[in-house]
């Protein structure tokens, strides 16, 4: 059989969901809102398929820098040291998640 050169090959772990969280997502998701200079993480949905990004940007964590219609612009670096560049991805909303901020520690606890 010839091989598959497609935008979802080799993803059948990653964009695959638990068997209890099959379907659609929750509207929920869809119409969040992100303000410039926030940081998301980018969690593909695998039940929409509009505004995905590729799935090699999965888990990443990058920074809105813009609204582009219904999508978002979210900035990454991509590569390793010397390599490593900054990428714009335009994701829609079910795929972003917002990054949640621990509080800051102050002092010594013991």
């Amino acid at each position: 059989m010839a091989r598959s050169h497609g935008e979802r090959k080799r993803t059948r772990k990653k964009l695959s969901k638990p068997k209890r969280a099959r379907g659609l997502s929750p509207i929920s998701k869809a119409i969040q809102q992100f303000e410039p200079g926030e940081s998301v993480h980018i969690r593909i949905d695998p039940s929409v398929h509009k505004g995905m990004p590729h799935q090699r940007f999965h888990g990443m964590t990058g920074k809105v820098i813009g609204e582009r219609g219904r999508a978002f612009i979210v900035e990454i670096s991509d590569g390793k040291r010397k390599r490593k560049k900054v990428k714009e991805l335009f994701i829609r909303a079910e795929h972003l998640s917002p990054q949640i901020q621990s509080p800051p520690v102050i002092g010594n606890r013991q």
